[in-house]
Order: structure tokens, then sequence, then C-alpha cells
């Protein structure tokens, strides 16, 4: 993607930060990498709004790209090969600190460097995956925002099953070859029981399989969908949101952006505060923080937002109650 096609898609979103900016450092132009399963294309409205919200965060912290930081984009969609050709670019450049989101991005980068200081978010199991050493001190090049999702696992097959109470099948579509997404669609299973709900679970490869496996579900009645959030739901939510409306299956989704563009409810952490946080650390680096003295920490603020319009084309009226614990109420 070219960049001036990606600032004037950024900028046509709202901003997501506000307030005034740090005094900005006056030494020399730092490098700064990002990398992201985003597509870079302006009609990823998921990947331009992380992408805005960095660039404004670290904006905010006193970095300004074009002025005293240059931020080195490289978009990898869901393609492991073109992410693994951006990891190495990355670390041909030597920048000063990278930026990544996602476990496969984490591990790319580990291939190609254990030198360069990198801050990482979306990554599920950080010290299982041994990428760091441990939470309260990381070590090596390595800090940043681990993502455990699995506890709320039973959170959304209860909101599921408040907003649709009628749901007594869930199915799970989880990403192959991912363990992290094997660990949340079993705490699904586990936690689906006590609520009278049976699981389907099936894996995808590439975006046609959420097609597939949607359709077939479908099937028969009283379903619902749990999409968890991976690469490739990342790049296709707007299908998996056209296929659970042309199925009428009521889902639940772990980020706010997904029920924002449409899906009909979701539960997860605040995105926005996430990327502020990752960009404190980089601010920390880039002012001579070693990434292995900062404690890699969770989220600590969790969004429930609710889709009045999907809800309304599902046949579904909203519980009073479930309206009034919202965080966020798309009408």
């Amino acid at each position: 993607m070219r960049r001036r096609d990606l600032i004037a898609a950024m900028g046509a979103l709202p901003l997501a930060l506000t307030g005034p900016v740090r005094a900005q450092p006056t030494e020399r132009t730092r490098r700064v990498g990002y990398l992201t399963a985003a597509t870079g294309s302006p009609e990823d409205e998921v990947g331009v709004q992380q992408t805005r919200t960095l660039v404004e965060a670290l904006r905010q912290l006193g970095w300004v790209d074009g002025r005293n930081i240059t931020i080195e984009h490289r978009f990898s969609g869901a393609g492991r090969e073109r992410m693994r050709s951006n990891a190495k670019e990355l670390v041909a450049l030597n920048p000063d600190v990278i930026i990544s989101f996602g476990g496969l991005q984490l591990q790319a980068l580990l291939v190609e460097t254990r030198t360069i200081p990198i801050v990482f978010t979306n990554v599920s199991d950080p010290v299982a995956s041994g990428f760091i050493d441990n939470l309260a001190h990381p070590g090596r090049n390595v800090t940043g925002f681990g993502v455990n999702e699995a506890p709320l696992a039973g959170k959304w097959l209860e909101l599921l099953k408040e907003i649709a109470p009628s749901t007594i099948r869930a199915l799970v579509i989880r990403q192959a070859e991912s363990r992290p997404q094997r660990v949340l669609s079993n705490a699904v299973a586990a936690a689906a029981a006590a609520l009278g709900i049976a699981v389907t679970t099936a894996v995808a490869r590439e975006a046609s399989d959420y097609d597939r496996e949607i359709a077939a579900f479908a099937r028969e009645p009283s379903g619902g969908l749990v999409a968890l959030s991976n690469p490739i739901m990342g790049l296709y939510y707007q299908q998996v949101h056209a296929l659970a409306a042309q199925y009428r299956l009521p889902a639940v989704y772990s980020y706010p952006i997904y029920a924002r563009t449409g899906g009909l409810i979701s539960y997860g952490p605040d995105q926005v505060q996430l990327i502020q946080e990752v960009a404190g650390y980089a601010d920390k680096i880039l002012r001579g923080a070693r990434p292995g003295d900062l404690p890699v920490q969770q989220p600590t603020r969790f969004l429930l937002v609710v889709n009045l319009k999907s809800a309304k084309a599902l046949g579904l009226t909203v519980p009073p109650a479930l309206l009034a614990r919202a965080d966020e109420v798309i009408e």
C-alpha cells in the first residue's frame, strides 16, 4: 500500500486520542518498525484504526512520524510467507524499536533478531510460547502486553445466551495450527455445559472455510456463533458479519471493533487503551529503557458493545439489563 493512501485512510477515521502533545525529543530521528497482520488497505477498517491509533498515541508522547521518528509500516495480511519477508525487511533496517501485533508476527521477528527491542501485543501466552522468560522480568529483547482471552470464554457464552435465549448450539471457528486458538476453543467448550449449550468446533485455514463451516452449522436451528479473533477473522470480519446475518446466527465477538462494524455483540479488551500502552512502552525504550526490564502486562479495561441495528435485523430484543451494562450501544 502506498504511504499517501494509508495517511488518507487514517484521516477519514475519528481521532482515538485527545490531549496535549508532550514535548518532542530533540535528538536524532529514530526509526520505529511496525509489523501487523492488517492489510494496509483503506478498506481494512480494523487495520486502519489500529494504525491510526498507534500513530496518534506516539504523537501524544512527542514522537511525530516524519519529524523525529520514521515509522516503517509492514502489513502482512494473513500470509505467513509475506509476514516472514516483512520481518526480515524490518530487522535489516535496524530500527530503534519494533512494534509487533500478534504472536505469529513476534515469532517471525525473533527468528531474525535477538537484540533489537520489540514491543508486542495480541499475544495469548508469551511465556508458554517461549517469547519471554517470565511476565515480571521478560529478559531478552522483548516486552509488551499479552491478551489471555481464555477466562472470557464463559462470559461470551453467557452474553450469547442472554441476547438470544433460544441458543442451545454454538459454533466456534479457530485458526488452524495455532496453539492459543486451540486453548481458547477448548475453554469455550468447557464453559458451555453449564449453560446448556452444545459446542461445535471447526478449523479454518483460509477465508473460504468460514463460508463452508457456517453454512453447514446453520442447517440446524437454535445456533449461535463465537467468533474468535485471529488473522483470518481480522481480514474477513465483514464477510463473517454477512454470513451471520444471512443464516440468522447471533454472534459474539472478542474485540469492540467487530460490534462497531456490524457484529451483534462483543466483549473484550479495549484495543485503544492497549495500543496506547504499547506506544508508552515504545516511548520508554526510545528514551533509554531496556525491554527486558519492563514487565509484560495484561489488559486492564474490557468493553461490552451491543449493536442494536444487528439485533433488530436478527429479530432479537436486547434485554434492558444488558443495555444498562453495555459500555457502548450502536444504534
